[in-house]
């Protein structure tokens, strides 16, 4: 089942360096377990852009980026796992992929949907290693939660697909595609 999607939630954003594998913080407090706005956001570099037919073994959970199925996932707000190969693909477009812990409330997941981008992807996501982490292509972060403010830090500075290899295109048309390997 697919849901529906709304705006984002406006934020300030803290200063970064990239070159580290996590972003500088300029010292600005917005919550969160850092403490510091987006100094915790993980950055990736370099990943492939290919498309494959197989499943791919990804070294990030959620993955990042990297080779991809050729069709990206459709936008919106999804009740079960979907696969990554796809949601891949929509993170080259620029989309944002919010994913979320299984166990994971339903006020909490209605807090999560509601801070949805519209060109943004959610899905439930098992093994996270937070209770929520969002995702654009080459940068991920974790949260602490759903009302963690470094949410709407995260997208005001990311959502734009300005990371994405192929800005602009998003994921409307994609295909509907879930995780046939998870048990939810």
């Amino acid at each position: 089942m697919v849901l529906g999607a709304a705006a984002l939630l406006p934020g300030a954003l803290d200063a970064g360096d990239a070159r580290s594998g996590t972003l500088g913080s300029s010292g600005g407090s917005s919550g969160g377990s850092s403490g510091g706005g987006l100094a915790d956001v993980r950055v990736f570099e370099d990943l492939p852009t290919t498309h494959v037919e197989d499943e791919v073994d990804y070294e990030t959970s959620p993955p990042a980026g990297g080779e991809h199925d050729e069709t990206w996932l459709d936008c919106g707000s999804y009740d079960r796992p979907v696969r990554e190969e796809n949601a891949v693909h929509s993170l080259e477009h620029g989309t944002v992929w919010i994913t979320y812990d299984p166990d994971l409330g339903a006020d909490d997941v209605a807090v999560l949907e509601a801070a949805l981008p519209e060109f943004g992807i959610l899905s439930p996501y098992e093994g996270l290693p937070a209770p929520v982490v969002v995702t654009v292509w080459e940068r991920q972060l974790e949260l602490d939660g759903a009302d963690d403010p470094r949410l709407g830090l995260f997208v005001n500075e990311f959502g734009d697909g300005g990371t994405a290899p192929e800005t602009g295109v998003g994921c409307p048309g994609g295909d509907v595609v879930y995780d046939a390997g998870t048990a939810i």
